[in-house]
């Protein structure tokens, strides 16, 4: 009922092969100092702003360097890797925002693609347009795992709220939200709505993000979290790159839905407008 999850908070370059080196050593490190599950930001082996860049570096997923390359360190090592994306090529002019969950053998558990793609224009013209490369996911996604049952989902879709109650009503109790949240976002919003999601769902919320400038230009907020159900935060990585630990405790998740249990109070309504 307990585990130590260690998250990599990274600064992903436009060089998948520099990445994968930098995961590597990484999840080593991570490993070495004890670590049952090792989780990854989004766009864990690739940060590319370009369109034509993002589509010739990146693979299917029977051919992605970094997939392979994770899928043998987690069976080299024995651990749980969730994978938080990999930029992956679906058609020729076509990718997808995949995550991963790794088992200790080395063996894709689970696959989750992005179901909200982040097309938003913020103030003083940062604009972002997901989904004019990428396809959205049409399937949420509960695992099963003899560590814990995760509920998926990346970044943007911490603001639908709805998705997180299906997931914690289908049976999990600790939610993956990898991330490239944006400095400007990530400064109004980041910390609330993840403290938001534990406490309404009474769930551990694991968050690996990305941090700092990036060799494109897009500037990413850091502070990985790792929050309890009860909406204590137990870590907060601040900024700089690294390896950052927490511990997991499945039977407070116990205590929290047993004292409120509101995922059993749902009720149907009538919308009424006057």
């Amino acid at each position: 009922m307990s585990f130590r999850v260690a998250i990599i908070q990274l600064t992903t370059s436009d060089t998948v092969s520099d990445n994968i080196d930098v995961c590597r050593q990484m999840i080593r490190q991570a490993v070495a100092d004890g670590a049952d599950l090792v989780a990854t930001p989004e766009c864990t082996h690739l940060m590319e702003l370009n369109r034509e860049a993002a589509l010739a570096k990146a693979r299917v997923e029977s051919d992605d360097e970094g997939l392979r390359a994770f899928q043998a360190l987690a069976a080299e090592l024995s651990v749980w890797l969730s994978i938080g994306s990999l930029v992956i090529k679906l058609t020729k002019d076509r990718l997808v925002n995949r995550q991963y969950l790794i088992s200790p053998k080395g063996r894709i558990h689970a696959r989750y693609d992005k179901l909200h793609l982040f097309d938003v224009r913020l103030s003083g013209g940062e604009a972002y347009r997901e989904s004019a490369l990428y396809e959205a996911g049409d399937k949420a996604l509960v695992s099963r795992t003899p560590l814990a049952v995760f509920g998926h989902s990346i970044c943007y879709d911490v603001r639908f709220p709805g998705l997180y109650r299906d997931l914690a009503q289908a049976g999990a109790n600790v939610l993956l939200v990898p991330a490239a949240f944006t400095k400007k976002t990530g400064k109004a919003h980041w910390h609330s709505l993840l403290k938001t999601r534990a406490i309404e769902n009474g769930a551990y919320v694991i968050a690996a993000a990305q941090t700092g400038q990036h060799a494109t230009g897009r500037s990413t907020f850091g502070h990985s979290l790792v929050i309890n159900p009860w909406g204590d935060v137990l870590l907060d990585a601040g900024q700089k790159t690294g390896v950052y630990f927490a511990d997991i405790d499945l039977t407070l998740v116990q205590k929290v839905r047993q004292a409120l249990p509101s995922l059993q109070h749902d009720r149907d309504y009538e919308m009424v407008q006057t």
